[in-house]
């Protein structure tokens, strides 16, 4: 019996970075869905919970920064790996603080995003 493969999801308010993330994490035998909005993600919570989240930092309404600490607060077990394309050390510092996997630059490696994805969903 084969299991299900496991499922990413993708919060990205840019389209495009959705769209190519989406076939790239597919093309890798994972499940993908992907949200424009924190809001939107974070409302999807409540019906299922994905097996790892990759995160966009920078978005408007809702950050990144913040669904991470309000993962973090709720006490789920959800692996984040951060993207951002505006990278600071102060940002960096605080997500990985807060749990995050890993912190990747955009454009994004895609060998660096799937060995990411890898490790998180890995059990130690």
């Amino acid at each position: 019996m084969q299991s299900e493969p496991c499922l990413v999801a993708v919060v990205d308010d840019e389209e495009s970075v959705r769209r190519a993330l989406g076939r790239l994490i597919r093309s890798a035998g994972f499940s993908v869905e992907t949200f424009g909005s924190a809001v939107e993600f974070m409302h999807s919570l409540q019906r299922h919970r994905p097996d790892c989240v990759v995160l966009d930092l920078r978005m408007p309404l809702v950050s990144g920064s913040e669904v991470q600490s309000a993962i973090m607060r709720s006490g789920a077990v959800l692996p984040v790996i951060i993207i951002t394309g505006d990278d600071g050390p102060e940002s960096r510092e605080r997500a990985l603080r807060q749990g995050a996997c890993a912190y990747l630059r955009k454009p994004v490696d895609d060998t660096a995003l799937l060995d990411a994805i890898q490790a998180a969903i890995t059990p130690a």
